[in-house]
């Protein structure tokens, strides 16, 4: 069970030349020309994730990867996702500029292609682990040849990178085999996530389209989040002491690849925000909106408002909040902004 750098290679190249070109004959496109493009960016997100990407990935179960190769799987992703993105005005010297890696990932909300192959690797080794002796996959999974192996250093073998994979995700790498026959424990890292994904989260953000958070709110429910993701995650062992610790913040943000709860709050809010505007002024949601209360407010600093919220949201991504009411009557161009709102990378 192994994959050459050749092979890795044939699969990156072609595709990394003819992306463009196979997106415009599976669509029946014309050739590509200095006019806009007619396909919005989450049209072709799609036709990546189910056109281009399952053949980039055929067969990665079985793929032996280096860091070489990942590196240049990302490379390949991240130039893809240029295409699909465009080019960003610089506000500073007013010229156009590619996207930087990070804010491809910032727009790019679904999980990179490694840990697309990580996933779907761990899955197949749950599989062949549980077929049994009689199976050949499981004999040469277990198996081990008769010889020497030729100078130099080891290469890297596939249950090599099942292993780094689990060390990744907080378990303990030997003995896996035995882990793998129990399906229901194998499953247990998607299944934690389903359940806060499917019924702790909806619970929390119920009604979080009409919050107003300050800061200290913010900052209290991901310190919330993020304890509920130590418990899914465990702990880790520190290869220098050799102890038991917490995972930092940062380790928890690399394990979890969904939008955190921030990022769902105001996506939510972003999205409810442009309901309401389109109601119109026979809505009583519309004139709460708009209404402005009369007389005077108490002696003090004034408190946040829901708007404000609004307009904070959008200059994160990119917006400078002044009209925002007339922008969100155009729904494509504030679905856009929701979008990015969801996949914006707050500290």
């Amino acid at each position: 069970m192994g994959q050459t750098d050749a092979t890795v290679l044939w699969g990156i190249c072609p595709l990394r030349d003819a992306a463009d070109k196979s997106m415009r004959v599976w669509l029946g496109l014309p050739p590509p020309t200095n006019t806009p493009s007619l396909l919005s960016r989450n049209l072709k997100v799609r036709i990546y994730k189910t056109v281009i990407l399952p053949v980039v990935l055929y067969g990665c179960e079985t793929w032996t990867l280096t860091l070489i190769e990942e590196h240049r799987l990302r490379v390949f992703e991240n130039k893809v996702l240029r295409k699909i993105f465009g080019a960003q005005r610089d506000e500073v010297i007013g010229k156009w500029r590619k996207l930087h890696n990070t804010e491809l990932h910032a727009l790019y909300s679904s999980p990179d292609v490694i840990r697309n192959i990580k996933s779907r690797r761990l899955r197949w080794a749950g599989h062949v682990a549980g077929m049994g002796e009689s199976r050949n996959a499981y004999r040469v999974l277990v198996g081990r040849p008769e010889g020497k192996r030729p100078l130099g250093s080891p290469r890297r073998r596939w249950e090599d990178n099942i292993k780094m994979d689990l060390r990744e995700v907080g378990y303990d790498d030997r003995e896996w085999i035995n882990l793998a026959q129990d399906r229901d424990q194998w499953r247990a890292y998607n299944l934690i996530f389903r359940i806060y994904k499917k019924v702790i989260l909806p619970a929390v953000l119920y009604g979080c389209e009409t919050w107003t958070l300050t800061l200290r709110e913010e900052q209290r429910l991901r310190a919330f989040e993020n304890k509920v993701l130590r418990k899914i995650f465990g702990a880790k062992r520190d290869e220098v002491t050799g102890e038991w610790r917490k995972l930092h913040n940062g380790e928890l943000h690399a394990l979890y690849s969904s939008p955190d709860i921030i990022r769902n709050i105001k996506s939510r809010r972003l999205r409810w925000a442009g309901h309401v505007v389109r109601m119109g002024e026979s809505s009583n949601a519309y004139r709460v909106l708009v209404g402005r209360l009369e007389g005077k407010r108490s002696l003090g600093r004034p408190r946040r408002r829901w708007e404000d919220n609004i307009k904070m949201d959008l200059r994160e991504v990119g917006y400078d909040g002044r009209d925002w009411i007339n922008l969100a009557q155009n729904r494509d161009q504030w679905r856009a902004y929701v979008r990015a709102a969801m996949n914006l990378r707050v500290p």
